[in-house]
């Protein structure tokens, strides 16, 4: 899963020992705002010292986040792990349509991640149709009030 926005947050790193290797481990966690018409959040994390170096991701940076969604059981209760495996710059030119148009966040499709600039001259407005015209006072819809 893909999804564009600006990190609003970076989070502490955190940090340990592996029982099973005796390796050292680290995670850093990141918060993603979408620039949609309704903003959302995502917290991600990046796995491993070499992936956090090689990402360097800073507060306000905009940025297309490739991600991995995976959740897990722990005495009866169910956690959730999103883990960022690709880190690009956004790039506003290479918005392209899902293969799957519920993929996302939303089950409504969206036209692109960020809005457009607004056009300077508003859409014509639409001349009545010829039957409107001709009922001069009456209504044309079917509404009670």
């Amino acid at each position: 899963m893909e999804i564009s926005g600006k990190i609003i947050m970076v989070l502490p790193e955190r940090g340990g020992v592996s029982q099973r290797s005796g390796s050292e481990w680290k995670v850093a966690s990141y918060v993603l705002e979408t620039m949609e018409q309704y903003p959302r959040k995502c917290c991600f994390e990046v796995f491993g010292t070499d992936r956090i170096a090689q990402f360097n991701i800073q507060v306000g940076q905009m940025l297309t986040v490739s991600l991995d969604i995976d959740a897990r059981e722990y005495n009866g209760r169910w956690y959730n792990q999103i883990r960022a495996w690709k880190v690009v710059p956004y790039d506003p030119n290479a918005v392209a349509a899902p293969a799957d148009p519920n993929a996302g966040f939303g089950a409504a499709p969206q036209a692109a991640p960020f809005p457009a600039a607004a056009s300077a001259a508003p859409a014509p407005a639409a001349a009545p149709a010829p039957e409107a015209q001709a009922f001069s006072g009456e209504s044309n819809d079917d509404l009670p009030f």
